[in-house]
């Protein structure tokens, strides 16, 4: 690798952290400050909190990262032909290759990392966040609970709360239980908490009382309690064994997931396939800017239209990355579009730069006016 090849990719990479890291922490914050309420009204530790937000990271880099690499080519390539480096580099003997070489091996870094993330990072955070979430649901069933409405734990819990004491002690409850869809049961209590015993979570109830009707006799049960404990451990989700969304698995397991996987066959490979072509994106986006600044005829009087151009196939390209996406989870007939649309660039840029390799230099360093 040649140092004039280092420097243009020490500018490329540099840049392009910058504007990643830039672009992935402000979303990040913003999407962040919805846990808050986490820890300001349920009672959540901070320690959670932030454990929380660290799994959603992965997210925001696998979809900033594909811009940064772009932003990081067009801006580099736009400033080195403004202050005519560029111009003395191929006066110097550099071929269109050698000067497309940093923005290609940026996006080649971009394509790896966000492989890494496709393969193992991505599905890592996704199944310890929803891992954490059911956690959260049902062994801290008290944080999820909002006071003044009806909080759904499950298909077959409901549980109303009229306010919540700070030291977590609860007022007005009714809880309505079709466990036994034969036998519903509804229960009203003056007070109440939440414990979690070895046995799994409970509610301890205080002053109310208990209706069960029996759908079968037509009959109606009323007992008033002093002290009643309902048992929520049959509302317990274990994550060990609940079926993987395709999001949550790994890459083998959705190419091959087994017999005993429950989630669609057509689903688990589109999410295969979205897996693959996401890092090719980042080469993409490296692409496009090369294509738009490098290749045709140099001129004096500045790049404007190039480098709307090159925004411009790029929006373009998202676009129809984005719709494809959201067809291709309706159909897989949508899957090889979407590598005909990842590919377009990569091949349209290499076939500009074969067919520039082929004139002159003199040629490429004329002006156009």
């Amino acid at each position: 690798m040649s140092w004039i090849t280092r420097y243009i990719l020490r500018q490329t990479l540099a840049t392009m952290i910058f504007v990643a890291v830039c672009f992935t922490a402000a979303v990040w914050l913003l999407q962040s400050l919805r846990l808050i309420d986490l820890i300001v009204n349920r009672g959540l530790s901070a320690g959670l909190f932030a454990y929380l937000a660290i799994l959603i990271l992965p997210r925001f880099v696998d979809v900033v990262l594909p811009i940064a690499v772009f932003i990081a080519v067009l801006f580099t390539y736009n400033r080195l032909l403004t202050e005519s480096e560029l111009v003395v580099m191929r006066a110097a003997g550099m071929s269109q290759a050698d000067l497309a070489r940093p923005a290609l091996i940026t996006g080649g870094v971009g394509m790896a990392l966000l492989l890494s993330m496709s393969v193992y990072f991505l599905p890592a955070a996704n199944r310890a966040f929803k891992d954490l979430q059911f956690e959260i649901r049902n062994r801290f069933a008290s944080v999820l609970l909002q006071d003044g409405i009806f909080n759904t734990l499950s298909d077959s819990l409901t549980i109303y709360v009229r306010s919540r004491e700070p030291n977590g002690e609860l007022l007005g409850l009714l809880v309505h239980d079709t466990r036994d869809p034969s036998k519903p049961v509804t229960i009203i209590a003056e007070r109440g908490a939440f414990v979690d015993t070895e046995g799994g979570p409970r509610v301890l109830m205080v002053n109310g009382g208990r209706q069960q009707f029996d759908r079968a006799t037509g009959k109606l049960s009323v007992l008033s309690f002093e002290k009643y404990t309902l048992d929520l451990a049959s509302f317990r989700d274990a994550p060990g064994v609940r079926d993987r969304q395709p999001d949550e698995r790994y890459l083998p397991e959705l190419l091959w997931p087994g017999d005993g996987a429950r989630a669609d066959r057509r689903s688990l490979l589109i999410e295969a396939n979205l897996r693959l072509i996401n890092p090719l994106t980042a080469l993409a986006f490296a692409a496009i800017p090369v294509a738009c600044l490098l290749t045709g005829e140099f001129n004096r009087r500045g790049q404007t239209r190039r480098v709307l151009l090159a925004i411009l196939l790029a929006f373009g390209f998202e676009v129809m990355d984005i719709g494809l996406k959201n067809l291709a989870g309706r159909t897989s007939i949508a899957v090889p579009f979407l590598y005909l649309n990842v590919m377009a660039p990569i091949w349209a840029t290499a076939w500009l730069l074969w067919r520039d390799s082929r004139r002159p230099v003199l040629t490429r360093l004329a002006s156009a006016s």
